[in-house]
């Protein structure tokens, strides 16, 4: 079976508002995340989200903490992954798309009100991203 490794990025902005982008491939049809992909080459995770959220959505960032490990299998496909998240900081750049893949539809900050009803591609997601949104971790601000 195939494994596939990622990197997501938790960012929060000033307004408690949790950075996502909108993935898909036809207009209308896409479900929010937050900026995740994955690991290419010889990259560590922490290089991968880097990455990953400087091609999604323009801004630079730095890894502030490692949150937690998600992994798993995609049965209907038979892929095992396994996802590691990061808080992470904006220390420079601006909400521009720059998806190699072309898969990011929009960039937007998203309250947990918002959240709480938002399309997710990864539903499995919701309650952990709303544990981020209690523990109020504003990692987000530019420096």
């Amino acid at each position: 079976m195939e494994k596939w490794l990622g990197a997501a990025g938790i960012c929060f902005n000033d307004k408690n508002e949790l950075l996502m982008v909108l993935e898909g491939r036809l207009e209308g049809e896409g479900k929010w995340s937050v900026p995740t992909g994955g690991v290419a080459g010889n990259e560590t995770f922490e290089e991968c989200v880097v990455r990953e959220i400087g091609e999604e959505t323009g801004f630079s960032v730095e890894v502030i903490e490692k949150l937690q490990v998600k992994s798993g299998i995609y049965e209907d496909i038979q892929i095992a992954f396994e996802v590691h998240y990061f808080g992470v900081k904006i220390i420079g750049g601006k909400a521009q798309i720059q998806d190699p893949d072309n898969l990011i539809m929009d960039i937007a900050w998203k309250s947990k009100e918002e959240v709480t009803h938002l399309e997710l591609n990864y539903p499995e997601d919701r309650e952990y991203l709303m544990e981020q949104f209690l523990k109020n971790r504003a990692l987000g601000f530019i420096v």
